[in-house]
Protein backbone atom coordinates (compact mmCIF):
# COMPACT_ATOMS: atom_id res chain seq x y z
CA UNK A 1 0.00 0.00 0.00
CA UNK A 2 1.01 3.44 -0.65
CA UNK A 3 1.72 5.37 2.36
CA UNK A 4 3.83 8.93 1.06
CA UNK A 5 4.81 9.78 -2.51
CA UNK A 6 4.37 6.15 -4.35
CA UNK A 7 6.13 4.74 -1.28
CA UNK A 8 4.81 1.89 0.80
CA UNK A 9 5.64 1.44 4.36
CA UNK A 10 8.82 -0.45 4.01
CA UNK A 11 10.20 2.17 1.56
CA UNK A 12 9.15 4.59 3.78
CA UNK A 13 11.26 3.99 6.47
CA UNK A 14 14.23 3.03 4.62
CA UNK A 15 14.53 6.03 2.80
CA UNK A 16 14.28 7.94 6.65
CA UNK A 17 16.59 5.78 8.14
CA UNK A 18 19.55 7.45 7.87
CA UNK A 19 21.78 4.93 10.46
CA UNK A 20 21.40 2.62 7.52
CA UNK A 21 23.11 4.97 5.23
CA UNK A 22 26.59 4.19 7.10
CA UNK A 23 28.64 1.32 7.86
CA UNK A 24 29.73 2.49 11.11
CA UNK A 25 27.08 4.74 13.02
CA UNK A 26 29.29 4.86 16.28
CA UNK A 27 32.26 6.29 14.37
CA UNK A 28 30.59 8.71 12.53
CA UNK A 29 29.59 9.93 16.59
CA UNK A 30 33.24 9.11 17.44
CA UNK A 31 33.91 11.84 15.59
CA UNK A 32 31.68 14.49 16.44
CA UNK A 33 32.47 13.74 20.06
CA UNK A 34 35.82 13.77 19.10
CA UNK A 35 36.67 16.99 17.44
CA UNK A 36 34.34 18.57 19.61
CA UNK A 37 36.64 17.50 22.53
CA UNK A 38 39.42 19.39 20.69
CA UNK A 39 37.59 22.54 20.42
CA UNK A 40 36.64 22.52 23.86
CA UNK A 41 40.57 21.73 25.03
CA UNK A 42 42.03 23.90 22.55
CA UNK A 43 39.96 27.02 22.71
CA UNK A 44 38.09 29.59 25.33
CA UNK A 45 34.70 28.39 26.51
CA UNK A 46 32.01 29.84 28.28
CA UNK A 47 29.95 27.04 29.94
CA UNK A 48 26.31 26.71 30.79
CA UNK A 49 24.80 30.16 29.53
CA UNK A 50 21.20 30.18 30.29
CA UNK A 51 18.52 30.73 27.92
CA UNK A 52 15.78 29.70 30.25
CA UNK A 53 15.07 28.08 34.00
CA UNK A 54 15.23 24.35 32.45
CA UNK A 55 18.38 22.65 33.20
CA UNK A 56 18.58 21.53 29.45
CA UNK A 57 18.04 25.34 28.57
CA UNK A 58 21.87 26.11 28.28
CA UNK A 59 24.35 27.09 25.81
CA UNK A 60 28.25 26.87 25.51
CA UNK A 61 29.96 30.10 23.36
CA UNK A 62 33.55 30.31 21.78
CA UNK A 63 34.44 33.68 21.91
CA UNK A 64 36.36 34.76 18.88
CA UNK A 65 37.97 38.45 18.37
CA UNK A 66 36.26 41.43 19.66
CA UNK A 67 32.77 42.16 17.61
CA UNK A 68 33.09 38.57 16.18
CA UNK A 69 30.02 37.53 14.43
CA UNK A 70 28.33 34.39 16.13
CA UNK A 71 26.92 30.59 14.57
CA UNK A 72 24.45 29.65 16.40
CA UNK A 73 24.96 25.58 15.96
CA UNK A 74 21.70 23.37 16.38
CA UNK A 75 22.03 19.77 16.86
CA UNK A 76 20.54 17.18 15.25
CA UNK A 77 20.39 13.60 16.25
CA UNK A 78 16.28 13.35 15.49
CA UNK A 79 15.56 15.35 18.19
CA UNK A 80 16.42 12.57 20.26
CA UNK A 81 20.06 12.05 20.46
CA UNK A 82 22.82 14.14 21.16
CA UNK A 83 24.14 17.10 22.47
CA UNK A 84 26.31 20.15 23.45
CA UNK A 85 29.36 18.08 23.73
CA UNK A 86 28.87 16.16 20.78
CA UNK A 87 28.20 19.41 18.69
CA UNK A 88 31.32 22.31 19.27
CA UNK A 89 33.52 20.13 16.47
CA UNK A 90 33.44 23.33 14.40
CA UNK A 91 34.38 25.87 17.10
CA UNK A 92 38.07 25.61 16.88
CA UNK A 93 38.45 25.85 12.95
CA UNK A 94 35.75 28.68 13.32
CA UNK A 95 37.14 30.38 16.14
CA UNK A 96 40.90 30.79 14.11
CA UNK A 97 38.98 32.58 11.57
CA UNK A 98 37.52 35.47 13.72
CA UNK A 99 33.68 33.49 14.14
CA UNK A 100 32.35 32.91 17.90
CA UNK A 101 30.32 30.06 17.68
CA UNK A 102 27.27 29.25 20.41
CA UNK A 103 26.26 25.73 20.77
CA UNK A 104 23.02 24.88 21.98
CA UNK A 105 21.51 22.33 24.43
CA UNK A 106 17.47 21.49 24.38
CA UNK A 107 15.47 18.98 25.83
CA UNK A 108 15.11 15.50 23.37
CA UNK A 109 11.93 14.06 22.68
CA UNK A 110 10.10 12.03 23.71
CA UNK A 111 10.55 14.40 27.31
CA UNK A 112 9.84 16.79 24.88
CA UNK A 113 7.44 17.83 22.15
CA UNK A 114 8.72 19.03 18.42
CA UNK A 115 6.40 22.90 19.62
CA UNK A 116 8.72 22.54 22.78
CA UNK A 117 11.64 21.68 21.11
CA UNK A 118 10.98 24.97 18.60
CA UNK A 119 10.31 27.19 21.54
CA UNK A 120 13.67 26.46 23.30
CA UNK A 121 15.35 27.06 20.05
CA UNK A 122 13.58 30.54 19.72
CA UNK A 123 14.44 31.46 22.94
CA UNK A 124 17.81 30.07 23.03
CA UNK A 125 18.83 32.22 19.88
CA UNK A 126 17.43 35.46 21.47
CA UNK A 127 19.21 34.61 25.04
CA UNK A 128 22.57 34.46 22.82
CA UNK A 129 21.36 37.79 20.89
CA UNK A 130 20.92 39.36 24.63
CA UNK A 131 24.34 37.98 26.05
CA UNK A 132 26.46 38.34 23.16
CA UNK A 133 27.30 42.13 23.29
CA UNK A 134 28.92 40.80 27.69
CA UNK A 135 30.69 38.57 26.03
CA UNK A 136 32.52 40.70 22.80
CA UNK A 137 30.69 39.14 20.21
CA UNK A 138 28.74 40.95 18.26
CA UNK A 139 24.98 40.07 18.18
CA UNK A 140 23.71 42.00 14.56
CA UNK A 141 25.85 39.56 13.10
CA UNK A 142 24.09 36.57 14.01
CA UNK A 143 23.74 33.31 11.73
CA UNK A 144 22.40 29.57 12.48
CA UNK A 145 23.40 26.49 11.47
CA UNK A 146 21.88 22.64 11.65
CA UNK A 147 22.16 19.69 10.70
CA UNK A 148 19.06 17.31 10.12
CA UNK A 149 16.87 17.79 12.54
CA UNK A 150 18.99 20.50 14.08
CA UNK A 151 18.45 21.94 10.14
CA UNK A 152 14.63 21.91 10.84
CA UNK A 153 15.34 23.94 13.72
CA UNK A 154 17.40 25.91 12.62
CA UNK A 155 14.83 26.96 9.47
CA UNK A 156 11.72 27.39 12.14
CA UNK A 157 13.95 29.40 14.03
CA UNK A 158 14.18 31.96 10.13
CA UNK A 159 10.14 32.10 10.71
CA UNK A 160 10.38 33.48 14.04
CA UNK A 161 8.12 36.97 14.86
CA UNK A 162 11.23 38.47 16.73
CA UNK A 163 9.84 41.87 17.28
CA UNK A 164 6.02 40.28 18.36
CA UNK A 165 7.10 37.11 20.58
CA UNK A 166 10.56 38.96 21.70
CA UNK A 167 10.25 42.51 21.22
CA UNK A 168 14.08 41.82 19.17
CA UNK A 169 15.23 43.13 15.52
CA UNK A 170 12.78 41.18 13.07
CA UNK A 171 16.26 40.86 10.85
CA UNK A 172 18.20 39.42 13.72
CA UNK A 173 19.51 36.13 12.27
CA UNK A 174 21.58 37.22 8.66
CA UNK A 175 22.00 33.96 7.37
CA UNK A 176 21.24 30.09 8.01
CA UNK A 177 23.35 27.08 7.40
CA UNK A 178 21.18 24.24 6.54
CA UNK A 179 22.58 20.94 6.37
CA UNK A 180 21.02 17.55 5.46
CA UNK A 181 17.52 18.85 6.65
CA UNK A 182 14.10 17.80 7.34
CA UNK A 183 12.16 20.55 6.08
CA UNK A 184 8.45 17.99 5.56
CA UNK A 185 7.32 16.88 8.58
CA UNK A 186 4.56 14.65 6.72
CA UNK A 187 6.62 11.35 5.78
CA UNK A 188 8.44 11.61 9.68
CA UNK A 189 4.88 11.59 10.90
CA UNK A 190 4.39 7.89 8.88
CA UNK A 191 7.30 6.28 9.83
CA UNK A 192 9.47 5.42 12.84
CA UNK A 193 10.46 8.79 14.17
CA UNK A 194 7.22 9.71 15.02
CA UNK A 195 7.30 6.71 17.72
CA UNK A 196 8.89 9.39 19.77
CA UNK A 197 7.70 12.55 18.29
CA UNK A 198 3.87 12.29 18.08
CA UNK A 199 3.30 14.57 15.50
CA UNK A 200 -0.37 14.53 14.42
CA UNK A 201 -0.98 16.16 10.83
CA UNK A 202 -1.32 19.76 12.39
CA UNK A 203 1.66 19.63 14.34
CA UNK A 204 3.62 18.09 11.44
CA UNK A 205 2.46 21.15 8.94
CA UNK A 206 2.97 23.73 11.71
CA UNK A 207 6.52 23.01 12.59
CA UNK A 208 7.53 22.39 8.46
CA UNK A 209 9.83 25.30 7.51
CA UNK A 210 8.22 24.16 3.36
CA UNK A 211 6.23 26.58 1.84
CA UNK A 212 6.81 29.17 4.99
CA UNK A 213 7.97 32.97 4.11
CA UNK A 214 11.26 33.91 5.29
CA UNK A 215 12.46 37.47 6.35
CA UNK A 216 13.92 39.71 3.97
CA UNK A 217 17.84 39.62 3.49
CA UNK A 218 18.58 36.46 5.06
CA UNK A 219 21.07 34.68 3.12
CA UNK A 220 20.95 30.94 3.11
CA UNK A 221 23.44 27.69 2.74
CA UNK A 222 21.54 24.22 1.88
CA UNK A 223 23.87 21.57 1.81
CA UNK A 224 24.13 17.94 1.28
CA UNK A 225 26.08 14.58 1.20
CA UNK A 226 26.12 12.43 -2.30
CA UNK A 227 25.23 9.27 -0.01
CA UNK A 228 22.09 10.23 1.31
CA UNK A 229 18.97 8.70 0.52
CA UNK A 230 16.59 10.21 -2.24
CA UNK A 231 13.93 11.65 0.16
CA UNK A 232 16.88 13.40 2.39
CA UNK A 233 17.88 15.19 -0.93
CA UNK A 234 14.73 15.92 -2.18
CA UNK A 235 13.75 17.28 1.09
CA UNK A 236 17.13 19.60 1.10
CA UNK A 237 16.00 20.31 -2.97
CA UNK A 238 12.52 21.50 -2.82
CA UNK A 239 13.39 23.40 0.65
CA UNK A 240 16.21 25.38 -1.49
CA UNK A 241 13.95 25.88 -4.88
CA UNK A 242 11.22 27.18 -3.00
CA UNK A 243 13.34 29.69 -0.40
CA UNK A 244 14.51 30.63 -4.58
CA UNK A 245 10.97 31.39 -5.63
CA UNK A 246 10.55 33.17 -2.38
CA UNK A 247 13.69 35.91 -3.78
CA UNK A 248 16.09 34.08 -1.01
CA UNK A 249 19.43 34.28 -1.80
CA UNK A 250 20.50 30.62 -1.47
CA UNK A 251 23.53 28.36 -2.36
CA UNK A 252 22.54 24.43 -2.67
CA UNK A 253 25.30 22.10 -2.92
CA UNK A 254 25.49 18.92 -3.27
CA UNK A 255 28.77 17.56 -1.67
CA UNK A 256 30.29 14.87 -3.25
CA UNK A 257 31.93 11.69 -1.05
CA UNK A 258 29.75 12.87 1.67
CA UNK A 259 27.04 10.50 3.99
CA UNK A 260 24.47 12.29 6.10
CA UNK A 261 26.78 12.84 9.16
CA UNK A 262 29.87 13.42 8.19
CA UNK A 263 28.54 16.55 5.60
CA UNK A 264 28.31 18.57 8.32
CA UNK A 265 32.06 17.73 9.58
CA UNK A 266 33.16 19.82 6.35
CA UNK A 267 32.75 23.23 8.75
CA UNK A 268 35.65 21.97 10.98
CA UNK A 269 38.11 21.67 8.03
CA UNK A 270 39.03 25.09 5.86
CA UNK A 271 40.36 22.85 2.99
CA UNK A 272 35.88 21.99 2.15
CA UNK A 273 34.04 24.02 0.31
CA UNK A 274 31.39 23.78 3.35
CA UNK A 275 33.38 25.40 5.49
CA UNK A 276 34.99 28.05 3.18
CA UNK A 277 31.89 29.62 1.98
CA UNK A 278 30.62 29.90 5.74
CA UNK A 279 33.20 31.87 6.57
CA UNK A 280 33.20 33.41 3.77
CA UNK A 281 29.80 34.54 4.02
CA UNK A 282 29.80 35.37 7.42
CA UNK A 283 32.83 37.27 7.59
CA UNK A 284 31.91 39.36 4.34
CA UNK A 285 30.73 42.70 6.12
CA UNK A 286 32.29 43.36 8.94
CA UNK A 287 30.64 46.19 11.32
CA UNK A 288 31.87 49.60 10.61
CA UNK A 289 32.42 51.14 13.96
Amino acid sequence: MQIYRGMDQETLEREYNARATVDDFDAEMKRYRDLSTQSYVNCAVIRDLAYGDHPDERFDLFPAESGAPVLVFIHGGYWRFLGRQDSAFMAQTMVENGIAVAVVEYTLAPAATLDQIVDQIRRAIAGIYRQAGAHGVDPDRLWVCGSSAGAQLGAMALLTDWPGQFTLPANLIKGAVLVSGLFDLEPVRLCLPNTWLNLDSDAAKRNSPLGKMLHEGVQIIVSWGEYETNEFKRQSITFARSLEAQGVTVSATETAGRNHFDVVVDLADQDRSLCRETIAQMTASRRIA
